[in-house]
């Protein structure tokens, strides 16, 4: 009896241990909304403490594609990740026209991306550490990058 209350209070640390670290990483979030008659309606939440585990799991050749056609930027994409850092709550960009309106910011180490036209309107949030974490892993498994010692 005392081995199964130690067990179940492994798994159960365990299982907090997890939630904190995804908690404290944040979430991913996806919505599109398209503004039509049966228009989808597509709305993601994935941890984003996945995503640069699920890049090791991701075919090769898709991250050797990705790295192509990413490579050339990835040293300014690195650089932007990092500064981001110092700038946890700003709008970056705004463009707005008689149709369409679309706002990049920083929001609480968050990077937001929102885009409302006619047609759909779109939100992205994802945690700025995440894309660094992205951008590193990235360059990582780029052949003109040597791996970080």
């Amino acid at each position: 009896m005392l081995f199964l209350a130690k067990l179940g209070l492994g798994v159960t640390g365990a299982l907090t241990l997890a939630a904190g670290y995804t908690l404290h990483e944040g979430m991913v979030r996806v919505s599109v909304d398209e503004h039509r008659p049966n228009g989808d309606h597509v709305h993601i939440m994935v941890p984003a403490a996945l995503i640069p585990a699920a890049m090791h799991l991701a075919p090769r050749h898709s991250m050797e594609h990705a790295v192509h056609h990413a490579g050339p930027w990835m040293p300014v994409v690195q650089e932007i990740a990092k500064e981001l850092r110092n700038y946890p709550s700003t709008q970056l960009v705004e463009v707005q026209d008689e149709n369409e309106h679309v706002v990049i910011r920083t929001e609480s180490g968050v990077l937001r991306i929102d885009v409302d036209s006619p047609d759909e309107t779109v939100h992205v949030a994802c945690p700025l550490s995440t894309i660094e974490h992205i951008s590193e892993q990235l360059a990582e498994s780029s052949p003109s990058t040597p791996p970080k010692s």
